[in-house]
């Protein structure tokens, strides 16, 4: 795949993920008593549903913000394929072990089902390792996967 190309397609999957974490995270926060009570009600996160209810819509926020600033879009492309991940596996955990299913979604994702809601996230863990193993990399963008300290600066 060409350089350019890759660079498009790159942020096109960047774009999607910037859209589907603010808007989720939004939701939640718009609705954030609905969004605690649900999670209170999950079997899986009963226990944490307190700190989950602010750090869920937090971290979306912050993948959100570091996939616009070029510097932290590679590893933030890290953060999103693992977010993804670990929803999708809460879905299949819920899913398969759980007598009651909560819905702790907001906005038009909350009108999917759960299976809806599973091949959605599944394309969005496709879409976030895709993005990983096609990201253009570079001199310069190698310093925010190494860290600053450890890569020289190129002017070029």
């Amino acid at each position: 795949m060409k350089e350019k190309r890759r660079t498009i397609v790159v942020e096109v999957i960047s774009a999607l993920f910037i859209l589907l974490f603010v808007y989720a995270a939004l939701s939640k926060v718009q609705d954030f008593q609905k969004f605690q009570v649900e999670l209170g009600k999950s079997p899986v996160l009963n226990a944490f549903s307190g700190c989950v209810a602010f750090l869920v819509p937090g971290i979306e926020l912050l993948i959100a913000v570091s996939l616009i600033v070029k510097r932290y879009q590679y590893l933030a492309f890290y953060a999103s394929f693992s977010l993804m991940v670990m929803f999708s596996t809460y879905i299949v955990v819920i899913l398969k072990f759980s007598s009651y299913i909560p819905c702790s979604c907001g906005g038009i994702l909350e009108n999917m089902t759960w299976i809806q809601h599973l091949i959605f996230n599944i394309g969005f863990v496709l879409l976030g390792a895709f993005a990983i193993l096609i990201y253009p990399l570079d001199i310069k963008n190698l310093s925010a996967v190494r860290g600053a300290a450890f890569a020289p600066e190129i002017e070029g």
